[in-house]
């Protein structure tokens, strides 16, 4: 399952990842997290106290390369120039599955906290003024549109901040979206962006309150979200440690966690349970990979009218493979 979060910039929505993404991994699920946020702290959330962040080699940069393996042998794809970032899978093209043994995985996972971490790297002095974060974003979106990932699997994506999450196609790639909101107007202004577009294409949404500090903040965002809001977590004297790089304290209730398996044992009670919300959510939808690979095509060929027939000089709709299945199945072919 393919998880976004997004919210406005301050939200909390890097935090909310890498907690998401350590209790997934506490409970012995297949998980990478991916950084694709302009602004790249994911590594040094996922990293513990005391330890400096683990950052792994940047997808951005090697975009070309990436192309080229994951057009494989396919035919409709003449050239890795003319392969883009909403380029869909077809016949001959390179599947993965997730965290295989193969060369990307190899090249662009490390370990931050024991979460598998891919990033999609900041921005360079030759990007100044000349290229825009998407243009890097575009190797998450190749990525995610030839992943073969399984039921019990779980990719979570920290997006950027801000409704600038919807200038690609990447927002359609999800089965679930995670909107992090603080009980403020701007904290749900992003809300009601995201709301509308995300209606349009029939992508399911859920707001996570966070940082709610009372009944009146948690009423608000009632009154605000209405149903859209899954659940939401209470101000945490656990992440505000961790964020400093001082070692978490203890539950009351858990006193002996710092020595438990599971590093997320001492976070205050009610936010575990919070996170367990959230992992229900995902679970109780399974994929629709029709309407996955649907918007996929798309997406590919507004972006072929738009801009890139002309940039490449064919036309890309012929990239389109109308025979191809996606889904689990055409990794046995």
């Amino acid at each position: 399952m393919r998880i976004a979060f997004v919210g406005k910039g301050g939200s909390g929505k890097t935090t909310l990842s890498a907690l998401f993404s350590r209790h997934l991994v506490a409970a012995g699920a297949p998980v990478l997290a991916i950084d694709g946020d302009i602004n790249q702290h994911l590594a040094e959330a996922l990293a513990p106290a005391g330890q400096a962040p683990v950052t792994p080699p940047p997808l951005g940069p090697r975009l070309h390369d990436i192309k080229a393996y994951l057009r494989g042998t396919n035919p409709r794809v003449t050239s890795t120039e003319s392969m883009i970032k909403t380029t869909p899978p077809g016949r001959g093209s390179r599947l993965l599955s997730l965290l295989g043994d193969d060369e990307l995985h190899a090249r662009h996972v490390s370990r931050a906290g024991g979460v598998p971490l891919m990033a999609t790297g900041e921005f360079d002095d030759s990007d100044l003024g000349v290229a825009c974060y998407h243009s890097k974003l575009g190797a998450v979106e190749l990525y995610l549109g030839h992943l073969i990932d399984g039921p019990g699997e779980y990719v979570v994506v920290d997006m950027t901040a801000g409704a600038d999450a919807f200038a690609s196609g990447l927002f359609t790639r999800f089965d679930l979206t995670f909107l992090v909101a603080e009980p403020t107007r701007k904290g749900v202004s992003v809300y009601r962006q995201y709301r509308d577009h995300a209606r349009e294409f029939g992508i399911r949404i859920a707001v996570v309150g966070n940082k709610v500090t009372c009944e009146e903040d948690l009423l608000f965002l009632k009154d605000q979200v209405g149903d859209d809001l899954l659940t939401h977590l209470v101000h945490s004297d656990w992440v505000r440690a961790a964020e400093q790089g001082r070692t978490p304290p203890a539950s009351p209730s858990a006193p002996d966690a710092p020595s438990a398996p599971d590093p997320l044992s001492a976070l205050e009670p009610h936010n575990r349970h919070a996170l367990t919300v959230l992992r229900e959510a995902v679970d109780a939808h399974p994929r629709d990979w029709d309407r996955l690979h649907r918007h996929a095509v798309e997406f590919h060929l507004r972006n072929a009218r738009s801009w890139a027939d002309a940039r490449t000089g064919e036309d890309l709709a012929a990239q389109v493979d109308p025979e191809y299945v996606p889904g689990p199945a055409t990794l046995l072919l």
